[in-house]
């Protein structure tokens, strides 16, 4: 993964949902993060997903009684990752069909439930680069609390 400490620290707060998508190749019902509200390129990042009712997941998990996958935190902090990485390289043109892809998770720990109308606050930090792998780790919260956390490993990948 090419990174350049320089490159990144023009990018303005907040990253919005429009700068992501042309970052991330995830869209609906799968893209889940709203916005980058932090950014240290190559160290660290904060982004925020408003969690709504209106999402397809809560039709089925569960009826009556709402609840967020605990997956689909994980991939929203995978996600957010992907993000540390794409906002602190340097572009150039061979870097278009770069794709990021979850490899491993370790260490994958549940502590409360995210329900509708949380908005869950998802850090992630860079631990290390091996070749053309990165290794995250992760904590989401949700109203200061911790939800979620993991070691995630992810692999780029050019398609």
């Amino acid at each position: 993964m090419n990174s350049s400490e320089g490159a990144a620290q023009s990018v303005p707060m907040p990253v919005d949902v429009i700068k992501i998508q042309s970052l991330l190749p995830h869209r609906y019902p799968f893209l889940l993060v709203d916005r980058v509200i932090e950014l240290e390129p190559n160290k660290r990042i904060r982004a925020i997903k408003n969690v709504s009712i209106n999402e397809p997941f809560f039709q089925g998990h569960f009826p009556g009684h709402p609840v967020m996958p605990g997956v689909l935190v994980l991939e929203a902090l995978a996600q957010v990752g992907g993000l540390l990485t794409q906002l602190s390289i340097t572009r150039s043109a061979d870097d278009t069909d770069q794709l990021f892809y979850l490899v491993k998770i370790d260490n994958a720990r549940f502590s409360r439930m995210v329900v509708p109308g949380d908005q869950l606050d998802m850090e992630v930090v860079l631990k290390r680069t091996i070749r053309n792998m990165a290794q995250y780790d992760c904590v989401a919260r949700v109203d200061g609390k911790e939800a979620a956390s993991a070691m995630i490993l992810c692999a780029e990948s050019r398609s």
